[in-house]
Parts: structure tokens; C-alpha cells; sequence
């Protein structure tokens, strides 16, 4: 065999190896900063992105530990996903300065503030100090738990997409479609589950399920934490026990990652029943993707709904 002839084959054989490896690895690394977003832009990125979370489904987002592994993450990330509307504003600034990684900071095209694709609610009014709690001068930033935001957070993320790789615009335009296109379909069947219950009075422990409540005609008589991130006061839990008592409510949205106790002593003396429940992807078995996150919220609901009301 010609030496020359066989050096050449196998060089060529090593450049379309390396030509496919390249091709099959993901092109852009993603990291976001809930599971949620983290669902949205692997289905919208698909085999472009590797896609990484830095809170967990089970966590509070409001309270990430700053870990320096985070940093290591962020340093090697060509976009960063962030909810916004100062969700993360106690941990994510210090992180993305720790990982000088000038791309993804805020105003450069590595970082996207998801929050700017929607209209947020819950905008406080007058003054804002310490003594209202942690409230969120913005806005409510739990709008993932509608599915028509969460529906233009995924067309936000398929343009920066195509801004950060063009080659994949038409990947991810593609990937977006089918998105949206299971989304409407799931939405007309949330819609017609709940129908029943529009109109229904609930209770919540913090105001995370407000966009779910905004979406499918629920209405939300109080919260249990009457103040964001205050324990409540007793005066407090026991006016908004005899309004629910005064409006028959039977369902209590409580947030997974909050003790319940408060919770459990309001359902008692009225009767309502305690829906404790993930706030994002992976905060519970059932909630594996952004889709059965919202229908494991729509069933446990519906299944509330329908249990007799407790004797007087």
C-alpha cells in the first residue's frame, strides 16, 4: 500500500470525524435561571443548546446560595436567561460579576431579560420601603404560570437565539412552532377544565400563582403572607380566616418550598383544603416539563373542586 495514499485517507477520515463531532455537539451553552425558562429554551433551542438551571424546581428562586460553581457555569455561558423583575436581584448580580464573563451581562446581547416579553401585574402602587415586605418594585415576576406569557418568553428566546447563532434561525423558528402549537392546544384544554371555577375565590400563601389565577378566571381573596417575605401576624390570619369562612373558599395554593403550618391551621377552621404545590419545572415528579407543571396545577385544582364541602 502507498504510504502517501494511506496518510492522506487517514487524514481525511480524522477531518470528517471532526467535521460530525462538531456538528453534533450543541453550539451554544445556555444557562438560565429557573427551570422554566430552562424547559422553554431547550424546546425552542433544541440540538443547538445545552442548556443548564441554576435554581432548582424545588427551590425558591427569591433565595439562591451564590455558590462559586455558579460562577464557573456563568463564566462559560454564550447566553444567560434571567426571569427578571428582580426576582433574582438577591444573587444573580454578584454571580455574573464573579464570572467575568462580559457577554452576559445586562445590555449585552449574552444576557436576556425574559421578563421583557411580557406585561407584568401586582405593579406596586405609592411609596416602596422595607416595611412592606420584599415587594417587587416591577411587578410579580412569577409569569411562567401563565401559558400565554410563557408562550412569548419562548418566542423572546427563539430571536436571541437567532441573533446569537443565524445559522440556527430557522432551526429554532421551526422548534418555536411547535411549541406554541402545543401550547394553544394545551390551553384550550386548561381552559376547559377550569371553566367550571371561573369566578371561584382562592387563597395562596404568597402571590406566585397570581398570573395562574389572572389566566383562568380565578379570584384570589387574600394571602396568607400578608406581607412578602414576613411571617404573618395573627390579627391578619385571623380576619382573612373569617373571609374565607364569609366566602365558602375551598382550596389554600400553597407554594412547595413554604412551611405549611400557618396553612394547615387556616384550612382547618375553615373547611378548605391545602393544595400544596410546585411553582416550577421539576418541583415535583409530576412536573417534569412546563406543560405538566401546568396541568398537575390544573388537576389538583380541578380535583379540590369537586370534593364535597365539608359539613358546617
Amino acid at each position: 500500500m502507498n504510504p502517501m495514499k494511506s496518510a492522506h485517507g487517514l487524514l481525511v477520515v480524522a477531518i470528517v470525524a471532526l467535521l460530525s463531532a462538531s456538528t453534533a455537539r450543541a453550539d451554544l451553552h445556555v444557562v438560565t435561571t429557573t427551570t422554566d425558562l430552562a424547559d422553554l429554551a431547550a424546546a425552542v433551542g433544541g440540538a443547538r443548546v445545552k442548556v443548564e438551571s441554576l435554581c432548582k424546581g424545588n427551590q425558591d428562586p427569591h433565595y439562591v446560595q451564590a455558590r462559586p460553581s455558579y460562577m464557573v457555569t456563568l463564566s462559560r455561558a454564550d447566553l444567560v436567561i434571567a426571569a427578571g423583575l428582580e426576582l433574582e436581584i438577591g444573587w444573580l448580580p454578584a454571580l455574573l460579576q464573579g464570572a467575568r464573563n462580559p457577554e452576559v451581562l445586562p445590555g449585552h446581547a449574552g444576557y436576556l431579560d425574559a421578563s421583557s416579553a411580557i406585561t407584568a401585574i401586582d405593579v406596586p402602587r405609592g411609596a416602596i420601603d422595607r416595611s412592606r415586605g420584599d415587594v417587587h418594585a416591577l411587578g410579580n415576576p412569577h409569569y411562567w404560570l401563565d401559558p400565554q406569557r410563557a408562550r412569548r418568553v419562548a418566542a423572546a428566546i427563539a430571536r436571541r437565539l437567532g441573533e446569537l447563532d443565524p445559522s440556527g434561525r430557522q432551526s429554532f423558528d421551526r422548534n418555536l412552532r411547535a411549541v406554541q402549537q402545543r401550547l394553544d392546544a394545551a390551553l384550550q384544554r386548561w381552559t376547559a377544565a377550569l371553566e367550571p371555577h371561573r369566578g371561584a375565590k382562592v387563597v395562596s400563601y404568597h402571590r406566585t400563582f397570581d398570573y395562574f389565577f389572572e389566566r383562568f378566571g380565578l379570584q384570589p381573596l387574600g394571602y396568607i403572607e400578608d406581607r412578602p417575605g414576613i411571617p404573618p401576624a395573627p390579627a391578619h390570619v385571623a380576619q382573612l380566616i373569617a373571609a374565607m369562612r364569609a366566602a365558602g373558599v375551598r382550596v389554600i395554593f400553597h407554594e412547595s418550598y413554604f412551611d405549611r403550618a400557618t396553612s394547615d391551621v387556616i384550612a382547618k377552621r375553615t373547611g378548605a383544603r391545602v393544595l400544596v404545590l410546585p411553582t416550577s419545572v421539576g418541583g415535583a415528579g409530576q412536573a417534569s416539563s412546563y406543560e405538566r407543571l401546568i396541568d398537575l396545577l390544573v388537576t389538583s385544582l380541578v380535583s379540590a373542586m369537586r370534593e364535597p364541602e365539608p359539613a358546617p
